[in-house]
């Protein structure tokens, strides 16, 4: 990493802590996590206990208090260890930073202790069954009923739902489109709050993925976050960050899959010689570190910006969410490839690496979207 942009002493220092936490406690059991379907909370616990629960959250919250550049090098270590967990991290990071931002201090108070600890686990639920990348056409309603709102609906693809105690739910309070929309607080034990079946997935088996369904779920006035109508952009500055983490859990994925390849290829022989001093595959290793470099650089650039409040931060996030993780995957891919038949054996590692980044180039917003982002920030001026 530091050879692509300057880090500071503190950055390498954090990038340091947080590869040996990977390298200890994620990395050895990963694979045995994916078969088994486990969500390892406690691990996600002692993570939390380093500071990795409340990242961006301030510290007199709680929290680490740390930028979305230092974000990206906590996500990417971490993610060598094991890209579902991580993702699921910055998905709980991004929850935590909404409230910080958008709560008020009661909110604060109530809320972001027990998730900077990850005794209370957090839940970001926008998607719907038919409101997928048109997120503004969700369809889940918060009736109005005196001081309260009753929310109906049903929420589609929630990462660690079930497990989670704290979910912001985006849900319609007043007019069709993005500008009717309203953030909530929901806490798992709330009367009229179900979960759908453990949904079988080709990747991210370390963490649940289910259905919220909120059945009539009555919300005192304090369950708001944020203004009425001010939910879609809560929603969407949140996912700004979030497609930087998301990002970064690619490259970490792919570097650890492409460290992996540089290993097998100087232990194995073909014709007399390692393959690691065959030029042609030496080529390809080459290729896949310069292309998560450039990557990289790009990552950083995008979460410099977000840090400076730059207007185009959201088009740069965007950018940075697509290229990371399409070059991530295709990366991850390769070294699969490198690795022969071995790379198909599940113990090897590498094919649960493949299946668990196709992920990333879907979620947070399909790399469609961010196309559609970064296009629409290039020809606004003509419109």
């Amino acid at each position: 990493m530091s050879a692509v942009t300057t880090l500071t002493e503190d950055q390498l220092a954090l990038a340091e802590v947080t590869l040996d936490f990977a390298q200890d406690h994620l990395a050895p059991h990963a694979v045995a996590w994916d078969r088994d379907k486990h969500f390892p909370v406690d691990v996600i616990r002692r993570a939390a206990a380093l500071g990795l629960g409340g990242v961006y959250v301030r510290e007199e919250q709680g929290g680490s208090g740390l930028t979305r550049a230092d974000g990206v090098l906590v996500f990417e270590t971490l993610a060598t260890g094991c890209p579902s967990i991580a993702g699921y991290l910055s998905i709980h990071n991004m929850v935590a930073w909404m409230i910080d931002r958008y709560g008020d201090a009661a909110q604060r108070r109530r809320w972001l202790p027990g998730l900077c600890t990850a005794d209370a686990l957090g839940s970001y639920c926008l998607t719907e069954p038919g409101a997928g990348s048109d997120a503004g056409a969700l369809r889940t309603r918060a009736e109005r009923d005196g001081d309260h709102h009753v929310l109906t609906g049903v929420k589609q693809f929630i990462s660690g739902a079930g497990a989670a105690g704290v979910y912001i739910v985006m849900a319609r309070t007043g007019e069709a489109g993005p500008r009717g929309i309203s953030a909530f607080v929901v806490e798992r034990d709330d009367p009229g709050v179900s979960f759908g079946a453990n949904e079988q997935k080709m990747g991210w088996n370390a963490q649940p993925t289910r259905q919220v369904v909120l059945d009539g779920v009555r919300l005192p006035a304090d369950r708001r976050l944020g203004a009425e109508g001010e939910g879609f952009r809560i929603a969407m500055n949140g996912l700004n960050g979030g497609r930087l983490g998301i990002a970064a859990c690619s490259l970490g994925g792919a570097q650890s899959a492409l460290d992996r390849s540089l290993s097998h290829l100087a232990d194995r022989a073909a014709f007399g010689a390692r393959l690691l001093d065959a030029q042609a595959l030496q080529f390809r290793l080459a290729d896949m570190a310069t292309e998560l470099a450039a990557a990289r650089a790009l990552l950083r650039t995008a979460a410099e910006a977000l840090d400076a409040g730059d207007p185009k931060a959201a088009e740069l996030c965007a950018m940075a969410k697509r290229f990371a993780t399409d070059t991530g995957f295709t990366v991850a891919n390769e070294a699969l490839q490198l690795h022969g038949g071995y790379g198909y054996l599940s113990e090897y590692g590498i094919e649960k690496i493949v299946r668990d980044l196709r992920v990333h180039q879907i979620l947070e917003g399909t790399n469609e979207i961010m196309r559609v982002i970064v296009a629409r920030g290039l020809t606004e001026a003509l419109r």
